[in-house]
């Protein structure tokens, strides 16, 4: 994905082109103003796709963001209950769980969707380690929890591939340079409005911008940190 700030950089100009050549195509034609239907249904069509793609962005923000704090309950639960475990046996573990909330919060940062060799290391080992260990008392709460700790990581590559097909971000871009041209070719008769011009350029250009930051939370400006934060705070609670 192409970081969307240079996306954003090239659609406003890209769109201040299709307007003038709209403006100028019409002045050459030197055609009547007329209200048409077909522009108006184009118009219409996408505003729509705009619409419904940064609504399921948001959605799909909001599951990324979920996603972050089940993966922490998940740990924090299997760390808890490793005081089910024989006093002596619970150090060698708790540091395992130690690198194994670092080795997760650098596959976060690394924007990664694949589960890093490190944290599948740390994974078998900590199962290893669980099963030697504890007793059978113990392995009816402490081996359930564990899978689900490791279990959230495949949740989590599934997430992070739910995107629109590739099309639609295609038809969202000609769409935006479609409807640019259509305007310029509708204002054509007069002087050029400038704030218009601009206003509308910027409007479009600005929304496909804050879609794409939401819908690729963690490869432009938008991070997030906050939400991370509960996973390094579980991190730091563990020394």
């Amino acid at each position: 994905m192409i970081f969307p700030p240079v996306i954003a950089f090239l659609l406003f100009p890209a769109m201040l082109l299709l307007l003038e050549l709209g403006r100028r195509l019409r002045c050459k034609q030197n055609c009547a103003s007329e209200s048409s239907a077909i522009e108006g249904a184009i118009f219409a069509l996408f505003g729509l796709l705009l619409a419904f793609t940064f609504s399921g962005a948001v959605n799909r923000y909001d599951a990324h963001r979920q996603l972050v704090v089940q993966e922490t309950n998940a740990i924090r639960t299997a760390y808890l209950r490793l005081d089910l475990l024989p006093a002596q046996s619970q150090p060698p573990l708790r540091q395992l769980f130690r690198e194994y909330i670092t080795s997760r919060l650098g596959l976060y940062n690394a924007v990664s969707k694949e589960v890093s060799p490190e944290s599948r290391r740390l994974q078998r080992e900590i199962w290893r380690q669980s099963i030697a260990i504890a007793t059978p008392e113990a392995n009816r709460l402490l081996l359930p929890s564990i899978n689900s700790m490791i279990d959230i990581t495949t949740t989590r590559q599934n997430v992070f591939d739910m995107h629109p097909p590739a099309v639609v971000f295609f038809l969202l871009f000609a769409f935006s340079l479609g409807c640019a041209f259509l305007a310029g070719y509708s204002m054509a008769i007069g002087p050029r409005n400038w704030i218009y011009i601009l206003t509308l350029a910027a409007a479009v250009t600005l929304t496909i911008y804050a879609t794409l930051e939401i819908e690729f939370p963690r490869q432009g400006l938008l991070r997030l940190a906050h939400t991370d934060k509960t996973l390094l705070n579980l991190r730091n609670s563990m020394n």
